[in-house]
């Protein structure tokens, strides 16, 4: 990634406005994405940042410029991009571009790109070629200097109930009962879906931050930050809730709160929906993440199906699980993904499903997750800015050699009782540290504590 601009990542486009990002920019990225899969109508949608609205208008007018058909789908979650993108290959969509930066601060923005299907752009799969291209000043000589052709239609899309319906088709609607749900979109995106979804839900919904707002007035929605997680917390008890839900700027993730206000972790938001898509697909391939695993492994093997596990990454997951049809993946940074939503994340459909459990099995959420919590107590992940972490991690693995060590992403190691993943971040001098043992919390202060003080020096 080093002959790209600065803010193109592994994974999708991120940095700061507009020093990192700009019209201009946006508007030759959009140009080297439509060249570089051949992209004759392409999805563009957008998140609510302030910068949004100007850096989607200078991308959508260079495409079509070039003979490229837009259909703008607006203000919208980075998963209705992916979703107007793999039902749309009948109507002649080649792609799709999301303009967000998802949980970033608000002087961020960035793009999410998706090839026809909703296959997803990382740097395997044409970044890097994207990247190359808008750095080379021959290239975009070029571009300026061609003669527009034919110029590209542009249509507003506001129609949202294909989509919505593809949710509602996710679950058995009428198997729900009602509820009391807490929901936070932090002043992102799901805000509006939310209030398309209600009249077809047997739920009383107490809002919080639901407008979506650019300036960002309650902070960065991003539930994974333990300080960001009190607010919903508190208002769960306050209102006597079943169940609280948050979720990040674009909504590509949720988050979950027990009616007792508790955080409930990714991971075992993980095994509760394998286990319930294992009912409906018996035998089924699960892909879930390195970090956390044991948990998952028990859950998925109990049920009969068989799990995978796959590099942490959107691209890869989703790579993975196309090679491998697995009905469903999960990552216990909680994003989850479906098989029958073109293989891609989403943050609504989990928490439909966790209603639907809820609903069918008469249980709470605290329930449905208290035994895997105590069979499998986690550190949660634990961030740490060191000045060189392969050094760090050499460390590690010196000091842990006699444990069964895997490299699917970053470094594992595990003991009969406990195991560990320490990973670099792709963006920043950060390792990232998940900790887990077999039902001992005492254990799991432990050694995270003896973790950290080796990679924190």
């Amino acid at each position: 990634m080093n002959n790209v601009p600065t803010c193109f990542t592994a994974y999708d486009i991120r940095g700061k406005v507009p020093s990192e990002l700009d019209e201009k920019l946006a508007a030759f990225i959009g140009l080297a994405f439509v060249e570089q899969f051949s992209a004759k109508k392409i999805i563009v949608g957008r998140d609510m940042r302030l910068s949004s609205p100007l850096l989607s208008a200078a991308l959508c007018e260079a495409v079509q410029k070039y003979g490229v058909d837009v259909v703008d789908i607006g203000l919208c979650g980075t998963e209705e991009v992916y979703h107007a993108a793999f039902s749309g290959v009948e109507d002649g969509i080649d792609g799709g571009i999301m303009i967000t930066a998802s949980h970033n601060p608000a002087d961020y923005n960035g793009m999410k790109l998706v090839q026809k299907g909703a296959r997803p752009v990382s740097g395997d799969t044409g970044l890097v070629d994207m990247g190359a291209r808008v750095m080379d000043q021959e290239w975009k000589d070029t571009i300026l200097r061609t003669e527009p052709g034919r110029i590209g239609t542009y249509v507003r899309r506001e129609d949202k109930q294909p989509y919505i319906d593809h949710l509602l088709g996710s679950i058995a609607v009428d198997r729900l009962q009602p509820m009391k749900i807490v929901v936070n979109p932090g002043n992102g995106c799901a805000g509006p879906i939310i209030d398309l979804l209600e009249s077809s839900l047997p739920f009383t919904f107490i809002r919080m931050n639901e407008t979506p707002d650019g300036t960002f007035p309650n902070g960065v929605p991003n539930p994974l930050l333990p300080e960001k997680r009190a607010a919903t917390a508190d208002a769960v008890r306050a209102h006597g809730a079943d169940l609280g839900i948050a979720w990040d700027g674009d909504f590509d993730r949720c988050f979950f709160y027990d009616e007792n206000g508790r955080f409930v972790e990714g991971y075992y938001i993980v095994g509760l929906l394998a286990a319930a898509l294992l009912q409906q697909h018996p035998g089924a391939t699960i892909l879930h993440d390195p970090r956390l695993i044991w948990n998952t492994i028990e859950v998925v093997e109990a049920a009969g199906g068989v799990p995978v596990m796959t590099r942490t990454g959107h691209a890869f997951i989703k790579e993975k699980m196309r090679a491998s049809d697995a009905v469903y993946g999960g990552e216990m940074s909680a994003h989850h993904y479906f098989r029958d939503f073109g293989y891609c994340d989403s943050g609504m459909i989990p928490w439909l499903l966790v209603c639907e459990l809820m609903s069918t099995q008469q249980q709470k959420l605290s329930a449905m997750v208290d035994s895997a919590m105590a069979a499998f107590p986690v550190s949660g992940e634990i961030n740490s800015t060191v000045a060189d972490p392969d050094q760090v991690i050499t460390a590690i693995e010196k000091k842990y050699a006699d444990g069964e060590v895997d490299y699917t992403d970053g470094i594992s190691i595990s003991y009969p009782l406990y195991r560990f993943n320490v990973r670099k971040s792709n963006t920043e001098p950060v390792l990232r540290l998940n900790v887990e043992t077999r039902g001992d919390a005492e254990l799991l202060e432990k050694i995270t504590q003896e973790l950290l003080q080796l990679i924190r020096g």
